[in-house]
């Protein structure tokens, strides 16, 4: 939890305000007449809390009340309807927002990063502030994701932030400048699908399967045991089985794997997918199939041996490969409701 918002030179060069109470009677929490397990709350909290009861209660949109609410904030900065109150205080005095905007940030900066109600109240600002503060937003969580990769807030709120702009194409290098760092980093894979399918600019899965695949096979190709490139390449292809089936790419990759290393989670479970969508190996392709898993004859039988192969080197997901060889011979229309 944050101590302060501010550092002690900015409260040295800005000293806190005061205020006269002596007209506001605080109204203390009621717990009941007999309170089960009652929390040791300070001195400090009881007192402002008490206040700014009776300040909502009397829904005061006031200086001092901004100035309490803040107050409050330092010493529990996830309570939600403190920040609500906030915003309703801020429109109604009219305050500037861009300096609203860099309190905001120096209370996420105090170790605020995963609260809800900073992102939330951040997102406020932006609207209210317009178009040309999003840009604003797209540098400001590069330094939190800088410091988490995975800030699940901050993708979030960039994604939003993203969708602001009317051009964005730009993303994809950033995505590629994360998953040089991390290939790893399946926030950075799942931004990519965004920027890919969301970007209005870009001509949305179709126009880019094509590059993506190119991109991804590379990854693999680098990686082949990071399930996330393997994740997303699946993802390419979602709701369109023949291309996925198809694609000589995605086949190539896959057995190309398996023939490095026969014993590869990923790459067996990828083959499973692509025979219940309805791949039909060719010729040659049986033939080095046949090397690699032994004793069958039909794209069915492939896909049990699949199974029976992972169930043993996947001792975690042995039930579920049971479960997946129980369904088997699967229709590519059944295996597509799997997959929705």
């Amino acid at each position: 939890m944050a101590s302060s918002g501010e550092s002690e030179e900015e409260r040295s060069i800005h000293p806190k305000p005061t205020y006269d109470w002596a007209d506001l009677k605080p109204i203390p929490q009621d717990d009941g007449p007999r309170p089960v397990v009652a929390i040791a709350y300070t001195e400090e909290f009881r007192e402002a809390m008490g206040r700014f009861r009776a300040i909502l209660a009397k829904d005061e949109r006031s200086s001092r009340a901004l100035h309490l609410t803040r107050e409050i904030i330092t010493l529990n900065p996830a309570n939600y309807t403190v920040w609500h109150f906030r915003r309703l205080v801020l429109e109604a005095l009219g305050t500037d927002l861009l300096e609203e905007l860099y309190y905001v940030e120096t209370c996420a900066a105090e170790g605020n990063y995963k609260n809800y109600q900073i992102w939330h109240h951040r997102r406020w600002l932006v609207d209210k502030l317009g178009k040309d503060s999003a840009l604003r937003e797209i540098g400001f969580t590069e330094t939190v994701l800088e410091e988490d990769p995975k800030n699940y807030h901050a993708w979030s709120h960039r994604q939003w932030a993203l969708q602001v702009l009317e051009d964005w194409e730009w993303e994809l290098d950033y995505c590629s400048e994360l998953l040089k760092k991390d290939p790893a980093n399946n926030s950075a894979w799942n931004q990519r699908f965004f920027v890919v399918t969301k970007c209005p600019t870009l001509g949305g899965l179709q126009a880019m399967r094509d590059s993506e695949v190119r991109y991804c096979v590379d990854a693999i190709k680098e990686g082949p045991t990071n399930e996330s490139s393997w994740r997303y390449l699946r993802g390419l292809f979602k709701g369109d089985q023949t291309a996925f089936t198809e694609n000589p790419l995605v086949r190539d990759v896959c057995v190309t794997e398996l023939m490095k290393d026969p014993s590869n989670v990923l790459a067996l479970s990828f083959l499973l997918d692509l025979l219940c969508a309805g791949f039909q190996p060719t010729s040659s392709c049986r033939e080095t199939l046949r090397d690699i898993l032994p004793c069958w004859s039909t794209p069915s039988e492939l896909a049990t041996s699949v199974c029976s192969c992972l169930q043993s080197l996947d001792a975690i997901r042995t039930q579920y490969w049971a479960w997946r060889k129980s369904l088997l011979p699967l229709t590519a229309p059944l295996f597509q409701s799997m997959d929705a």
